[in-house]
């Protein structure tokens, strides 16, 4: 298990465990110590490494064996490493091995790890390298976190798997991309980091024009954004669509005029792709309905998660996304939104159940729902509704706890106390009525 900020040191720590035959086991570095023990606690590793600056729980807490690994390189890994004689073999593993766990949340706030093979990883990578027409002319600048799955198995795979050169950031800023884009010809990012650009005249056509290939991914990327960027740059971005368990799905055409706003492209080389209604028949042409997806890229299900992976997977194989969207006449997919209240804000998961049960225990707080609105900068912006007893709560004992129980970009960058919620008959909360309320909440 890794909790660590971007560094070559990181990638040598990656390929020395899947050389090993380990599993390895990223961790979002910004996690605070609660969200890493509950992490420990299920996966279970043998190893802990961590910078020693990034919150860990403590040994009492959690006790395994642990080794430092700084952003610089440095650390009691490294040491470790300089002290032992080389072992250059590798262990022979099959494409049904297990390579790597990925943490995502479910419905419940609980985490889930996605059991990631060989076989999806090498099967992804060789796809993406076909369609996007990589080589070993190609750089990439880097500047994705190298725990999730766009950093590690999107950029960094395809960057070794084609032999090109990797220019990599510790973290992106508008300054350090602007300043090395001119040497690569390939830069990856979430819209985050494309409005970023965007905000800076830097970013126009004599800087961003040779480049070959712009990808943008994790989030949806608003139409107004890829055609400001097609008038500052000449470049129509390639946007694609992709999720922990399945890394990458579907991808729009590597020729720019086939790339089109508000879409995902077609199915990858091997990804099979339906849309279905409630009771599982395919929706014609443009009807929305639910994504289901089969191919060799798909996990194997769940680690421990027995009833979360039969829910998740039908006999056939194919796999229930929780996004829903259509295709049109020619297969092309447009996701038209997520189900369970998924929030995905600066390319990150939010899942609201777990914000909702953390901060229902503050003093004071009734109710409440956790929703996404639109934001400018992030795509979409973490919004928590209450309902108090105002005798006793505090707004600053609610934001003492988020920023202590939660990673900054599951804090919410709103809070607005209601005297009642708009319910159902059932009583559940409408959040499609409170997510039009406040839809403009982040607006010029």
């Amino acid at each position: 298990m890794v909790k660590t900020e971007n560094s070559p040191a990181f990638i040598f720590t990656y390929l020395a465990v899947l050389a090993s035959g380990a599993i390895f086991v990223p961790l979002n570095a910004a996690y605070t110590a609660p969200e890493v023990a509950l992490l420990i606690e299920d996966a279970e590793p043998v190893l802990l490494v961590h910078a020693s600056a990034t919150p860990v729980p403590d040994e009492a807490q959690c006790p395994l064996r642990r080794a430092t690994l700084e952003p610089d390189g440095s650390g009691m890994l490294s040491d470790l490493a300089l002290s032992l004689a080389p072992r250059l073999e590798v262990a022979a593993r099959g494409k049904d091995d297990l390579a790597c766990i990925l943490f995502t949340s479910g419905t419940t706030g609980r985490p889930k790890g996605a059991m990631l093979t060989h076989g999806n990883l090498s099967s992804n990578v060789a796809a993406l390298c076909e369609i996007w027409r990589f080589s070993d002319a190609d750089s990439i600048l880097h500047a994705l976190p190298m725990f999730h799955a766009h950093g590690l198995f999107v950029a960094l795979h395809l960057g070794l798997y084609s032999a090109a050169t990797i220019h990599m950031l510790p973290k992106f800023t508008a300054d350090a991309v602007i300043e090395r884009l001119g040497q690569v010809s390939v830069f990856m990012g979430v819209p985050t980091f494309y409005a970023r650009l965007l905000a800076d005249a830097r970013f126009d056509r004599s800087l961003a024009g040779p480049l070959r290939l712009f990808i943008s991914g994790s989030a949806p990327l608003l139409p107004s954004v890829f055609e400001e960027i097609e008038q500052r740059t000449g470049h129509r971005i390639l946007e694609r669509y992709g999720m922990t368990e399945a890394v990458m799905i579907t991808s729009n055409p590597y020729e720019q005029v086939g790339r089109m706003p508000g879409t995902v492209g077609f199915p990858l080389p091997g990804v099979e792709l339906r849309v279905v209604s409630a009771d599982g028949a395919e929706m014609p042409e443009g009807e929305v309905g639910e994504i289901e997806i089969r191919g060799p890229n798909l996990c194997k299900g769940y680690w421990r998660r027995e009833e979360a992976t039969a829910k998740s997977f039908h006999a056939d194989g194919f796999f229930r996304t929780g996004d829903t969207g259509f295709k049109d006449g020619e297969g092309r997919v447009t996701i038209a939104g997520r189900s369970k209240d998924l929030i995905i804000s600066g390319g990150f998961n939010v899942y609201p159940a777990e914000l909702e049960m953390l901060l229902a225990e503050v003093p004071g707080v009734k109710d409440i729902a956790i929703i996404g609105v639109p934001h400018p900068d992030f795509g979409e912006a973490v919004v928590a509704v209450l309902t108090v007893e105002g005798g006793l709560f505090v707004m600053e004992a609610l934001e003492r706890v988020a920023q202590e129980k939660l990673a900054r970009f599951k804090q919410p960058k709103a809070v607005h106390v209601v005297d009642e919620f708009p319910r159902n008959a059932m009583g559940k909360i409408l959040k499609n009525v409170l997510r039009d309320r406040y839809a403009a909440s982040f607006s010029a």
